[in-house]
């Protein structure tokens, strides 16, 4: 009797953790689908070809969207095709992105608001973030056109360099005010995209330069990163958020992919562990679902070098911590009585998808 109990007993807990693991996989993917039907739905703007800003209307507000919440939703088109292999949503967004190009020199970018619509200025980590996502899709396709455009993006971005405060590229075009390390951290990483499609050196030396120059101005003692440094009078922002902290991370792990050398490796431990105390501990996202779509890019790149998965662990807490209290009543993310805004789903659709995928493969 007592062993014919305990056979019983493993066998409910054994149907017990199947039931758990499988709807645990299911999450995430499930979510997926629901989250971008619900953009597709509340953000397509029905009869053209752009999405809108927020669902709800705010006062003043342009026709259309500014090209930031583009830069979330290539990317998470990327990570979609990827874990569902659903395909052409990369292109589809790219096409409408492609509204937004605007050549006026020094060279070619994309505008911040569609030139169709009376154009905007051009930010380079726009235009970066873009970059990074069209190398992600030549990486996994191979077509041509993806690359072109990321070498474009490179030459514009590259337009924001000069020497003061010692080098470094600013955030926006013609402001020099300050020179960001969202400016810089997604610039190393284009760069080392584009180093390693090419294995042409000039990228690699264009990494290190500006990696080498963000550690110098604006790594902070904790080994997370600050956000800008101010031209004029040397003054640091000492904000901290989680993408600056997630493109550095994964800028110390591609150079020391690309150079073998262990310095970028130690430092890549260091930060990871400070950003995992700093933003992940509590339980719940510190900042913007986007920023922190950013880390996970930099966490799931550490899997390569390190399967310790508590990184992923909380960070997948933190991800169910969202949508168990910040799910509403539409199918969108973020507090029901708030503008709901599309740079913020097109953040927590990157993140599903990416933990969707990762969820085939370990438990959360």
């Amino acid at each position: 009797m007592y062993l014919m109990n305990a056979v019983k007993t493993i066998l409910v807990l054994s149907c017990s953790l199947v039931w758990s693991v499988t709807t645990g996989q299911l999450r995430f993917t499930n979510e997926m689908h629901s989250l971008h039907k619900a953009i597709e739905q509340k953000f397509l703007i029905s009869g053209k070809n752009y999405y809108r800003e927020h669902v709800e209307k705010e006062k003043n507000e342009r026709p259309v969207s500014f090209l930031w919440p583009l830069c979330g939703l290539i990317q998470s088109a990327n990570e979609m095709e990827l874990v569902s292999g659903v395909k052409g949503e990369f292109n589809r967004v790219l096409e409408i992105i492609g509204q937004y190009y605007d050549d006026r020199p020094p060279a070619p970018g994309y505008a911040s608001y569609p030139p169709p619509y009376g154009g905007g200025d051009r930010f380079y980590d726009d235009n970066q973030w873009i970059g990074i996502a069209l190398l992600d899709a030549w990486s996994r396709t191979s077509d041509s056109q993806y690359l072109s455009k990321g070498k474009m993006i490179y030459r514009f971005m590259m337009t924001a360099w000069d020497t003061a405060t010692g080098g470094g590229l600013y955030w926006e075009e013609g402001n020099l005010k300050t020179k960001n390390t969202c400016s810089n951290g997604p610039g190393i990483l284009l760069a080392m995209q584009l180093h390693k499609a090419t294995g042409d050196k000039i990228y690699l030396d264009t990494a290190i330069l500006l990696y080498d120059w963000v550690n110098r101005h604006l790594q902070a003692p904790d080994a997370l990163y600050f956000d800008n440094i101010g031209i004029a009078n040397h003054r640091i922002d000492h904000r901290k958020f989680s993408y600056n902290t997630g493109t550095m991370l994964q800028s110390a792990l591609w150079l020391y992919e690309a150079t073998g050398k262990a310095e970028y490796l130690k430092n890549a431990q260091r930060i990871a562990d400070a950003s995992l105390h700093y933003f992940y501990s509590t339980g719940k996202f510190r900042d913007n679902y986007w920023f922190n779509a950013v880390m996970l890019r930099a966490y799931q790149h550490l899997l390569k070098h390190s399967k310790d998965l508590k990184y992923l662990q909380a960070f997948a807490a933190c991800t169910r911590h969202a949508l168990g209290k910040e799910k509403r009543a539409d199918g969108l993310m973020g507090k029901e009585k708030a503008a709901a805004d599309l740079v913020s789903q097109s953040g927590m659709l990157e993140i599903l998808a990416r933990l969707a995928f990762l969820e085939k493969q370990f438990k959360f």
